[in-house]
């Protein structure tokens, strides 16, 4: 059997896939849309059940539960788990059209809204004669003890918020969504704001009665419109349960509220070995899916196991705060996923956003996934204590006002792996109001971290022993690899002091201020190559001094990247195409002719310098094995024109 290069972790071992072939002694049917299913059925293909809960009653170890097409709206509670990888319980969708697990409700008898002002404190006054807004009195009976228009979204654990650095408004917005044919409407905190704009929703105080507003002012007569009523779509009322598999279904509408605690729309409830794939989670109010111990403040239970699960081939689409989250989940496998459009709750200060956010991580492999459109959070999140992790094979697209993309967090021990990702446009957190005015050479070479501009593709801070390998990182505002120490975690055991990183045979390009700044020289860089990066992209911050290099003062003074290259061409991320393109460059850069010379600078994409290999990497984007001797930097292992960008085509 070939063995799989892209799952060696960084301690040279492969990942410990621990799945079997399960055997099924049961089967159990589930279809909403058979006018002879009843849960009073035995669950037979010919009597099935109508709901999904009713089969997860009745489902032991080895038993497998296919669900037909249809919309179920419930909260599915598995009773139990399973024993053992041989002996699991499956969830699966048949295999006839949609599953579709929903945790919101049709509602219908809406009124004009009365008694509110749409027009409210000085200023002018606007026509609003047009605006039309709808009321809608919620039925208590449909909440069935939990009534997320009653709950503001921040949870337990608040403490830690940096209040003053945040507007809180959405934070203390309601947890309750409204749809609109399926399309979320926005909240607004005072009722007078719905006259400034359409498809938005206001929840008054007691949490009884909303009121909104649609596209054009339309009647919602003539529309779907569905409320949250439930907090999760598949989750266990107890904790622990194991060796679940979720198959195939459609998660969506959630009511979760901002972790901690780590509550997903789909949720193993500190279980462990579950294997979640082919699922789509939609429009969750904050968490998609977790995989951890769900909070901090749980007691923790002595050689207590959380995560061995596998999230694989899964859309994660508009999570408001976090698509996937584990606390303290080891040995994870997250493969072949979609996550875009996470972060909308605008939370990042809650230091719980990002696409993927794992605590103390260790011996994870995260593979071959496509972040999109991650909103003011990081595509990947690795909290503390990380040890023995591949991020590997994963495009990173379009990080909006994102501070970094990926961020590595206070690791004193073991290696992390990144390598051959591609990172592409990372915008920066920051308010452009508060960048200052400074004309002419004053505000050159700022080479401190302020909060005006930053936007980093790899983010290291207080983590040693990073190892960044073969990676093209691209179109990041500030720099495209950025460590900093952070000096007194390493005292209480929560970081290190960022050193020892390796970063080699790397491709840095067009990124804004530097490709990278490294805290002290107590690190190694070598094989890199620095496409369209002029200037002093290349920095030691510590000592003072801090130094500002090009290429031949890098390789003269620390006698870094001796085997690295200039490069002057284009390259086009193609996002419809799905494509990168290599292609000779439309200009030239500006400099002295003797500067010109002395940069060296490689034009034609074909001729980029090969470099030595490095252990444990020896595949590439797509998984294939690099040849044996001298490689390619970046993430490519052959020259060539044109590249697709979806990691799982080869």
């Amino acid at each position: 059997m070939k063995k799989d290069l892209s799952a060696i972790l960084p301690n040279g071992r492969s990942f410990d896939f621990w799945e079997k072939k399960c055997e099924y002694d049961r089967t159990l049917y589930v279809d909403c849309g058979n006018p002879k299913a009843s849960d009073d059925n035995t669950g037979s293909a010919k009597a099935p059940f109508r709901t999904i809960n009713a089969a997860a009653k009745a489902a032991t170890p080895g038993t497998r539960i296919r669900i037909h097409a249809g919309i179920y709206r419930e909260c599915v509670r598995p009773a139990m788990g399973g024993e053992s990888p041989e002996k699991m319980i499956s969830y699966e969708a048949f295999g006839d059209g949609k599953v579709i697990v929903r945790a919101s409700e049709e509602v219908r008898d809406f009124i004009p809204s009365t008694g509110w002002m749409l027009q409210r404190g000085p200023g002018p006054r606007t026509d609003v004669s047009g605006v039309k807004v709808w009321e809608h009195d919620l039925d208590p009976d449909m909440f069935r003890g939990y009534n997320p228009f009653c709950a503001v979204n921040i949870l337990h654990d608040r403490l830690f918020i940096e209040y003053e650095k945040t507007d809180m408004t959405t934070y203390l917005n309601r947890r309750g969504c409204v749809f609109c044919d399926g399309e979320a409407l926005t909240q607004v905190a005072l009722y007078n704001q719905l006259s400034k704009a359409e498809n938005t929703y206001w929840v008054e105080a007691n949490g009884q009665k909303i009121h909104f507003r649609l596209k054009g002012d339309d009647d919602p007569g003539n529309h779907l419109i569905e409320i949250t009523v439930r907090e999760q779509c598949f989750a266990p009322e107890i904790p622990f349960l194991n060796y679940i598999r979720v198959s195939g279904l459609i998660c969506e509408h959630a009511a979760t509220g901002a972790p901690v605690p780590q509550r997903g729309a789909i949720s193993c409830y500190r279980g462990h070995h579950w294997i979640i794939e082919d699922c789509e989670v939609n429009w969750s109010n904050a968490l998609g899916i977790d995989v951890g111990n769900e909070c901090w403040h749980h007691e923790r239970i002595p050689d207590q196991m959380i995560g061995y699960s596998v999230v694989r081939r899964c859309r994660v689409r508009d999570a408001g705060v976090c698509g996937i989250a584990g606390l303290f989940a080891t040995h994870m496998l997250i493969e072949d996923n979609l996550i875009e459009g996470t972060g909308w709750q605008k939370m990042e200060l809650s230091w719980e956003a990002g696409a993927i956010k794992l605590h103390n991580s260790v011996d994870a492999l995260i593979r071959r996934n496509i972040f999109r459109n991650t909103f003011r959070a990081d595509h990947i999140w690795l909290d503390c204590g990380n040890v023995n992790n591949r991020i590997t094979a994963n495009l990173f697209l379009d990080g909006i006002e994102q501070r970094e993309a990926i961020f590595i967090e206070c690791t004193r021990d073991g290696v992390n792996l990144i390598d051959n990702n591609i990172i592409w446009n990372v915008e920066g957190r920051f308010d452009p109001a508060k960048i200052p005015d400074e004309p002419g050479s004053k505000g050159w070479y700022k080479l401190r971290e302020d909060e005006f501009v930053n936007g980093y593709g790899i983010y290291g801070e207080g983590t040693d022993r990073l190892f960044i390998v073969h990676n093209l990182i691209a179109k990041c505002r500030h720099s495209g690899y950025y460590l900093k120490p952070v000096p007194f975690r390493t005292g209480i055991d929560r970081g290190g002091t960022s050193r020892k990183a390796r970063i080699l045979n790397n491709i840095f390009y067009d990124c804004g201020e530097a490709a990278i700044v490294m805290p002290t020289a107590d690190n190694q860089s070598d094989g890199n190559l620095f496409v369209r990066m002029v200037g002093g992209y290349l920095r030691v911050m510590y000592p003072e001094p801090e130094v500002c290099l090009h290429l031949n003062a890098w390789q003269e003074f620390y006698g870094f990247d001796m085997n690295g290259a200039n490069g002057w061409f284009d390259i086009e991320l193609d996002r419809d195409a799905g494509t990168i393109r290599f292609a000779d460059a439309k200009d030239q850069p500006m400099a002295f002719p003797e500067m010109l010379e002395l940069m060296a600078f490689v034009k034609d994409p074909e001729n980029v310098k090969r470099v030595d290999p490095v252990e444990p990497v020896k595949s590439d984007y797509y998984g294939n094995e690099r040849k044996p001797g001298a490689v390619l930097p970046g993430p490519f292992a052959e020259t060539g024109a044109v590249f697709p960008i979806d990691p799982v085509r080869k």
